[in-house]
């Protein structure tokens, strides 16, 4: 699935890749820096960044750069399966504003945030990307074979 260029983009279309784009570089700058800097998990060490400290946000944050080529390029396909992506985000957030307090749970209700933008954009602008492309799933009923 191609994004072609010579297919113009609606307001609408344009507005939700923006939104979609805003929350996964936003989350995409956050993971490292809550991590690594601003409250990052104590694992015995004296604040130092251990290799235990790296290894988590390296599985956290590692998701983000699997759709990073077809965000960048506006790719309908993928905006549609980083919601897949973009889930554990939701539930990573979800889990520490439940059993955190104080800065690490003030960072979960942004990641909640960035999350939520995230699927947002990215629902609504394969959907209408697509449609514009001529990409949408037909539908059962219009099945020839049957």
């Amino acid at each position: 699935m191609n994004n072609n260029p010579a297919v113009a983009m609606a307001p609408r279309t344009k507005f939700y890749l923006q939104l979609a784009r805003a929350g996964y570089w936003g989350l995409w700058l956050l993971i490292p820096v809550w991590l690594l800097w601003l409250a990052p998990a104590n694992y015995g060490g004296a604040g130092e960044i251990t290799g235990n400290k790296l290894i988590s946000t390296a599985l956290l944050w590692l998701p983000l750069w699997l759709p990073m080529y077809g965000i960048i390029k506006g790719k309908a396909y993928t905006f549609a399966w980083a919601n897949f992506i973009v889930m554990i985000y939701f539930l990573h957030s979800l889990t520490n504003l439940w059993v955190s307090s104080g800065l690490y749970q003030l960072l979960s209700g942004l990641e909640l945030v960035l999350a939520t933008v995230m699927f947002i954009g990215c629902t609504y602008y394969a959907r209408h990307r697509g449609i514009e492309l001529g990409l949408k799933i037909p539908k059962l009923k219009d099945d020839p074979r049957r």
